[in-house]
């Protein structure tokens, strides 16, 4: 079904009308929801008339919920537990075919993990959600339970908020992270457990252990979730969950969780990114910019044309730096176009495209579109290859500023990291305007920290000399309730910005190594490491000596 026919079958059905189908189609695609379920949380039509659309559309048959019977020996042929892990009521028994209701039409491979249970042919029909949720409570005995309402719910799970006990786990367990500024769920099997860690401030933590008999409806409810296939298990998928989460005043808001499935020696390993795109957000000033290094990167991307490059690992907020770049340069007279894999955040005023691999809408393609585009500002989410290079490349020589990340471990790194990709030496000397190297350091639990004197020995470990920072107030972490007892709470750059000059320029073009790069880049006073930054924010009483070596001893 091609998503033409069934807006076309809507207006046709007098469901609602072009207005109202327009306002469904703008919040389904700022909230990552299918059009169908916009307009049921809209309340722009009843749910039951889309519903019986939606079927027309994908050719299936609808069940009635007013006529809604389901017969005692097709309700017999699936036990209760695997009518609740499918969410699929079986309806009718006809001619040795069973008939099973659904409420999402991607959701027709149940039938084939019903077919074998029953023993005969499945077919789905397809049933609007709220009724298919009550009949499902009825079918496993279950009618007369509320939701709980600490359990959220994914638009793209549809809304369950139904009392299964695998759908209570994983609502608490993804409101839970939440509520303790988790930025990722990791789901781990082993031999005999399921392992579940929250990474809070960079920082992995397990919180429970469950049994192995939880792993597959786990891993079942998460597929479902974030719209993946339940019934492969042996290749890695990826996916997106669109979750209400609780707020401490009693509202809800959008939580978008990117999920990574990838099939372990024990069963599925699953990893969630949750991002809140009502706190993702940050200016230049939050992100721990200080001073004269800040208002070089404002002079920096200033700039009309040239490549900016943020490096760093997975993780260390390189795309949350791109993204208070570009808030600073959103203007109504500035075109912003950019090519993400995935789009994290939607910023008003800005063109953000998402790169679709599969379709062969890769870096490199939506790079040479956006360039018929006129724009002033370019951002690449990643390069990874010449080819998104040496376009970039071209991009910033022809009067655009681009943006761009890449995986390196220091700022001086990433100009050699573009001449081995097989760009020109002289195309990149010609281009690049700043390299910014940047990692995440814990900040330390303001209700808990407490004053140390730290030993000689761990001073000079961070160039400190012991009889220079005399006076100097030293802080260690402690930990408490407000922390989770981990001593710190929060987390801010530090950073090592690289501004590209005349000479840096001419060592670059003659293909001088990365060793020599950082050494001029450092003696001539246009760039602070990594290790420097840190520091200051250790001698400010923002952090410790023990996390700044955590973070930045291997760079």
């Amino acid at each position: 079904m091609s998503a033409e026919t069934f807006r076309r079958l809507l207006l046709e059905a007098d469901v609602l009308d072009a207005a109202r189908l327009q306002k469904a189609e703008a919040a389904a695609s700022s909230r990552g929801q299918s059009l169908e379920r916009a307009i049921v949380a809209l309340n722009l039509a009843d749910e039951a008339a889309v519903w019986r659309v939606l079927a027309k559309a994908h050719g299936m048959k609808f069940v009635d919920p007013d006529k809604l019977s389901p017969q005692p020996q097709a309700l017999a042929k699936v036990s209760s537990e695997q009518i609740e892990q499918n969410e699929a009521l079986p309806v009718l028994l006809k001619d040795d075919e069973l008939w099973v209701a659904i409420d999402d039409p991607v959701k027709t491979f149940v039938a084939d993990n019903l077919s074998f249970l029953a023993g005969c042919p499945v077919q789905c029909a397809l049933m609007p959600p709220q009724a298919l949720k009550e009949a499902l409570r009825k079918a496993t005995g279950k009618a007369g339970a509320q939701a709980p309402a600490a359990v959220g719910g994914g638009a793209a799970a549809g809304d369950e908020g139904e009392d299964a006990p695998i759908i209570r786990l994983v609502g608490k367990t993804i409101n839970e992270a939440l509520q303790r500024r988790a930025s990722d769920i990791h789901v781990e099997p082993f031999q005999q457990r399921v392992r579940i860690r929250y990474r809070v401030d960079g920082v992995l933590t397990e919180v429970a252990s469950l049994e192995m008999a939880l792993l597959a409806p786990l891993t079942s409810r998460l597929k479902i979730m974030a719209g993946l296939d339940i019934a492969e298990k042996r290749k890695p998928q990826d996916g997106r969950i669109s979750f209400r989460a609780s707020d401490a005043d009693g509202g809800t808001r959008e939580i978008d969780i990117r999920t990574s499935v990838l099939p372990a020696s024990h069963g599925e390993t699953v990893v969630m990114r949750l991002l809140d795109k009502e706190r993702g957000l940050m200016s230049l000033e939050k992100l721990g910019f200080e001073g004269q290094d800040r208002e070089r990167f404002r002079s920096v991307i200033a700039r009309p044309n040239g490549i900016v490059l943020v490096t760093g690992p997975t993780g260390s907020g390189k795309t949350t730096t791109l993204y208070a770049a570009l808030q600073e340069l959103n203007r109504p007279d500035v075109k912003i176009i950019t090519a993400e894999d995935p789009v994290e955040f939607n910023i008003a005023g800005i063109n953000q495209c998402q790169v679709r691999s599969r379709i062969g809408l890769t870096f490199a393609r939506i790079l040479r579109a956006m360039l018929r585009q006129a724009p002033n500002v370019i951002l690449v989410g990643e390069i990874r290859d010449q080819e998104t290079a040496e376009i970039a490349v071209q991009a910033a020589l022809t009067g655009h500023l681009v943006f761009s990340t890449l995986h390196t471990n220091d700022a001086a790194s990433a100009i050699t990291r573009l001449c081995d990709m097989g760009v020109k030496p002289f195309l990149v000397s010609a281009s690049v305007q700043a390299v910014m190297a940047q990692r995440l350091i814990r900040l330390l639990c303001e209700d808990c920290k407490q004053v140390c004197e730290p030993s000689p020995a761990e001073l000079r470990s961070v160039g400190l000399d012991p009889g220079g920072v005399e006076g100097t107030t030293f802080y260690r972490a402690e930990g408490c309730a407000h922390c989770g007892h981990s001593g710190y709470r929060g987390r801010v750059g530090i950073y090592e910005l690289l501004q590209m000059d005349n000479t840096l320029r001419e060592m670059t073009f003659r293909g001088e190594p990365m060793v020599r790069l950082r050494e001029y880049a450092f003696q001539s006073g246009g760039m602070s490491t990594l290790l420097q930054d840190g520091v200051r924010k250790v001698l400010e009483g923002r952090t410790t000596i023990p996390e700044l070596l955590r973070v930045v001893a291997a760079v």
